[in-house]
């Protein structure tokens, strides 16, 4: 791993009210790396995004993030990206506020406009292909919409690491691929990592370098091919697990945990 890479988490355990989510995790993230971080609901994935944010503490290891130790959270060159979550059709922004959250809202004090930080915005608009819907009140946006403008925010300050929480939840195919490529995009173009949380590959399997599963207490990492097989995700699992083909998508059978009837029939490869 270069001096250089965004990522490097050695050792890492989390444990939450007496139960192990994981332990014993060494990761490294080259630059422009893009990682999926699958498994079931309660697995940590979001809680590895928080800790490497500074918002959880692990229970043993450590992370270093862009250099740093991370010991608390405030490092504006980590991006994040959260779970699609409708905002309130009352909501008191419009889109382009949004985004200029991420340029300005780290700054104590009213909002002072700055040329320099107006052009920001509307370059940050412009490349999610929000021009449109802009000007419009955030709450009366579509899921896909208010989604692109939480992707412009989390670029504000052209991060070199990338964190996504779920964030094609409750989209429809066409605006998957539209997140999608606004951050396979920033990542190709700048060399940025990104750590992507799913729990449907699909959409992004072609992207992917590495897979890092949690299930269970334990994890297996590495390419798409090897960690998305039957005799993998058994072990894993301590039980039968099936990945099948249907066309040109894999799908997870009988994963024995908390979101096993969701895994029976959900896509996480193709």
């Amino acid at each position: 791993m270069t001096d250089t890479a965004p990522l490097r988490i050695r050792g890492a355990a989390l444990r939450r009210g007496g139960r192990e989510l994981w332990s014993g995790l060494d990761l490294d993230v080259e630059p422009g790396e893009f990682i999926a971080v699958l498994g079931p609901s309660g697995s940590g994935k979001t809680t590895l995004l928080r800790a490497i944010l500074g918002l959880e503490h692990l229970s043993e290891g450590s992370i270093t993030a862009l250099g740093a130790r991370v010991a608390r959270p405030g490092n504006r060159r980590i991006g994040y990206i959260p779970q699609s979550r409708p905002l309130p059709p009352d909501a008191a922004l419009r889109g382009r506020d949004l985004v200029a959250l991420g340029v300005n809202g780290h700054r104590f004090g009213p909002p002072i406009p700055r040329r320099r930080d107006r052009e920001r915005i509307e370059s940050l608009i412009e490349e999610v292909g929000a021009r449109e819907f802009a000007h419009r009140p955030i709450g009366l946006l579509s899921g896909g919409e208010q989604q692109r403008l939480r992707a412009g925010q989390a670029l504000a300050d052209d991060p070199r690491l990338l964190l996504c929480d779920e964030p094609l939840t409750s989209l429809d195919l066409a605006n998957q691929q539209s997140v999608i490529s606004l951050i396979d995009r920033h990542r190709r173009e700048t060399g940025a990592a990104v750590l992507f949380v799913t729990h449907d590959i699909n959409p992004v399997l072609g992207r992917v370098d590495r897979i890092l599963y949690l299930a269970g207490g334990r994890f297996t990492l590495g390419r798409p091919d090897d960690v998305l097989n039957s005799r993998v995700l058994t072990d894993l699992y301590g039980a039968p697990v099936f990945v099948l083909r249907a066309g040109d998508r894999l799908v997870v059978v009988g994963a024995p945990d908390a979101e096993a009837s969701h895994h029976h029939h959900d896509e996480v490869g193709g």
